[in-house]
């Protein structure tokens, strides 16, 4: 990576961090600016490593939540361990050629295996102690985890220079190195796990873009770029708007109170009289 994208992914991942929605925080932190950045600034394609470096994103903050909501380790830490798993797993897929099509279909399944367990664990949670993603005590309980504006940027510029000289290890796997998870993490450590559902949730249109991107790419990086974006709105609108109309569907137009109906007329008496 050059300067001017160190610098470039600097900013971008301070403006995400500003962010206190921990769900808009996994969507906005999904975009695939430093895929996009990686891309243009290496010579290095899309091919079945990247889409399963998906994978290894999602694991990164699994290992991140674990160690440190679970072993109780300081997060910076926690977040080393993440890096390690990130890289014993891209190692791991550079020693081997995997066609395209094998690490699309399993990333896939492992998707939808993780979405159904996600999907089980949200009903055993579920209960009058839940609380939603947005709600304003939640919210609120993430700006205490914010760090200083001038930490936040050193931080940030030290990991976009650190994934600069692991470029040289990870090869093709610094496409989808997980540039701003160093930071993320740190912002919403007391909600790691619930980030991580959301993000992995928001990681299957990051794998229709490095789909879209794939066979494209041969024809020029310009189109390529355009048709990932173009496969990532589209998937990313499908996982979305779903939840909004359901929403609109269950509020309703409000009832009006009912009232008793009057007769017309009232019934004359017997008499004839009023």
């Amino acid at each position: 990576m050059t300067w001017g994208a160190v610098l470039l992914v600097t900013a971008v991942v301070w403006a995400v961090s500003v962010i206190r929605s921990i769900r808009l925080r996994a969507l906005v932190y999904s975009l695939p600016l430093p895929m996009t950045l990686a891309l243009v600034s290496t010579p290095y394609g899309v091919g079945g490593a990247q889409v399963l470096g998906v994978l290894g994103l999602n694991l990164f903050f699994v290992t991140v939540a674990v160690t440190h909501q679970r072993m109780r380790w300081p997060i910076l830490l926690a977040d080393a361990a993440g890096i390690g798993v990130y890289v014993a797993l891209s190692a791991g897929l550079l020693a081997v050629d995997i066609p395209f099509e094998a690490a699309l279909a399993g990333t896939l399944v492992l998707w939808l295996a993780a979405m159904l367990l996600l999907r089980r664990r949200a009903r055993r949670g579920a209960g009058p102690r839940t609380a939603p993603a947005d709600d304003p005590v939640a919210v609120a309980k993430t700006r205490t985890d914010g760090l200083p504006a001038l930490l936040k940027l050193v931080v940030i510029f030290v990991g976009a220079i650190l994934t600069a000289l692991l470029g040289a290890v990870l090869r093709g796997m610094v496409v989808t190195f997980p540039y701003s998870g160093v930071l993320v993490a740190v912002e919403a450590r007391r909600q790691l796990f619930e980030f991580s559902g959301h993000f992995a949730r928001n990681s299957l249109a990051l794998v229709g873009f490095l789909t879209a991107y794939h066979y494209v790419q041969d024809v020029s990086s310009a189109v390529a770029l355009g048709a990932g974006w173009m496969a990532f709105a589209v998937v990313a609108a499908a996982l979305h708007l779903p939840l909004r109309r359901r929403g609109v569907g269950r509020a309703g137009p409000p009832r009006r109170a009912s009232r008793p109906l009057r007769p017309a007329a009232e019934p004359p008496t017997p008499t004839g009289l009023p």
